[in-house]
């Protein structure tokens, strides 16, 4: 089944345009009070007035990319194209383009349609010395769409690539392509009694096929497991041809390749199908909120019922700042009821039948209670569910009002969080304040598992005279600490050149030096994002 093009993102923010909306007074009284944030004195550039350059594609690498893809419509050079898919969605990204920085605008976007056109254009990029870019939905957060800038580069933009390709009722899997956009899958699941259950920030926007390359989380993980997890099997076109992982749920047959590929960020190939495991559409969901009167307290309980049960479909924690700012409810911001409560709030959802949802959430009422929780009730829990993909529009409001804010992720084994959320909070804070714009930080527990769990940072402050260079050194710390305490470098955002560094030091020496081989084996030239994950040689 096709299904029709969809529009593309605000060129220099997040999402739709027609949801945007400004900070309550309030806030921006906050703001100004507590952490000397001023309005910016110039606004943003205007895309028509970007000094992009002209395209480098030569007029026998069009052809041949025309050739690959079917005709002239599906290769754009046109500005605003190109514009449209230059970096991500970080803060740094925005702020960059923003100012009308073009440096890393693709030479023409490709819009291939299925297996045997992405392989075409492999094929044509490499004849003409062109480097490719796998573009989905643009939402990454970590320098995952800006490779090194070494030659000229494509952005392979695969939402042509959007059909549901089989659905296998007994099994209860579906394979489909990977530019299906989150929604739409989950529309045409639904049509058959099926849903994924991943629901990321970034579903509303972001492709099955960037799920994958990222290894993404969703805020439903605690029911539903990891986008990876979801993945039984997979095809991936490289410059040097067909790579087919997965075909039973399990099997023993040597190392799982499934794993070479997700997380790989497309510097090994091009995922052009994913193989899914479904699950029944639930018939009832309830949320529901809990206070807890610390952050120890409130981690104490999630990790009761991620080892011991019952696990709810959905569990997380807001941090006392957190709370208290009302970021936990981020379409609550600035409201008098966002900041009525002390301590901390936790999140727990049950999605399922009636009689299941039920069980669950009386059984883990009293792990809650037992641990100090004290309940709220459910408008809380559907105040967060009804805004939970509103924090990236926040983000946008508070860059215009002149604010600096970038959120990271890590994770870690129960034992050593506690550890991990002092020393990130305090190298942002010390790096922050020494630069002359002291930060609010604020951290929630997203992702729970039975040995560990995520731990999710925002980071508000003054954007200083040059904005980007004043987060580099904050980001630098955070890294080192993330390190240093025993947390990984990323949990659900992926590497990118933003964590590519702190992958290097967490793979070893001989790790990365098996990811080249890999790398050199499947993509000999070098063609796909370079630089994105691992250095260059």
């Amino acid at each position: 089944m096709n299904v029709p093009d969809v529009p593309d993102m605000l060129w220099s923010g997040w999402g739709d345009p027609a949801r945007a909306t400004p900070l309550p007074d309030t806030v921006t009284g906050l703001l100004r009070d507590l952490l000397g944030i001023r309005p910016r004195a110039t606004a943003p550039v205007a895309l028509d007035t970007l000094p992009v350059p002209a395209s480098p594609l030569t007029g026998a690498a069009r052809r041949a990319l025309c050739e690959a893809v079917g005709g002239d419509e599906h290769v754009r050079t046109d500005a605003e194209s190109r514009v449209r898919r230059t970096r991500g969605k970080s803060t740094p990204d925005l702020l960059r383009i923003r100012r009308g920085d073009v440096t890393d605008v693709p030479a023409a976007v490709v819009l291939p349609a299925d297996h045997d056109e992405v392989l075409a254009v492999l094929r044509a990029c490499a004849a003409h010395g062109l480097a490719v870019v796998p573009f989905g939905g643009g939402t990454s957060v970590v320098g995952g769409l800006a490779p090194e800038r070494r030659r000229p580069f494509v952005a392979l933009d695969l939402r042509r690539m959007n059909r549901l390709l089989a659905l296998d009722p007994v099994s209860r899997t579906a394979t489909l392509q990977p530019g299906l956009r989150a929604p739409r899958a989950e529309a045409l699941l639904a049509e058959h009694g099926f849903t994924l259950g991943h629901f990321p920030q970034s579903y509303e926007w972001a492709t099955l096929g960037g799920f994958a390359a990222a290894r993404s989380s969703g805020q439903a993980s605690a029911g539903y497991g990891r986008f990876d997890e979801m993945v039984l099997g997979l095809t991936l076109a490289t410059p040097e041809g067909t790579l087919e992982a997965g075909r039973a749920p399990r099997s023993a047959a040597g190392p799982d390749l499934r794993q070479l590929v997700l997380g790989s960020e497309g510097a090994f190939g091009v995922i052009t199908s994913l193989t899914v495991r479904l699950r029944p559409l639930p018939r009832t969901r309830r949320y529901e909120g809990w206070r807890f009167a610390s952050f120890e307290e409130g981690a104490t309980a999630l990790r009761r019922l991620a080892q011991d049960g019952p696990r709810p479909t959905v569990l997380r924690l807001s941090d006392e700042t957190e709370t208290l700012v009302g970021l936990a409810q981020p379409d609550a911001i600035g409201s008098p009821d966002s900041r009525r409560d002390t301590g901390c709030l936790a999140i727990a959802g049950y999605e399922g039948t009636e009689e299941d949802t039920a069980h669950r959430g009386r059984r883990a009422a009293d792990v809650l209670r037992a641990c100090g929780g004290t309940f709220l009730g459910e408008e809380p829990g559907e105040r967060w569910a009804h805004g939970r993909y509103a924090a990236p529009y926040l983000r946008d409001a508070l860059l215009d009002a002149g604010a600096f804010v970038e959120t990271l992720e890590t994770a870690a084994f129960w034992s050593r969080l506690p550890g991990l959320y002092t020393a990130v909070r305090e190298a942002l804070t010390t790096t922050l304040t020494a630069a002359g714009t002291p930060p609010l930080v604020m951290c929630h527990i997203s992702h729970v598992y039975e040995n560990g769990a995520s731990l999710y940072f925002t980071v508000v402050s003054a954007q200083g005279e040059d904005p980007v260079a004043h987060w580099e050194p904050a980001k630098r710390a955070a890294n080192e600490a993330i390190g240093a305490a025993g947390g990984t470098i990323s949990h659900h955002h992926g590497v990118g050149t933003d964590h590519r560094e702190g992958y290097v030091r967490e793979a070893g020496p001989l790790g990365v030096e098996a990811l080249r081989a890999v790398k050199r084996r499947l993509d000999p030239a070098g063609l796909l994002n370079p630089g994105i994950l691992l250095p260059l040689d």
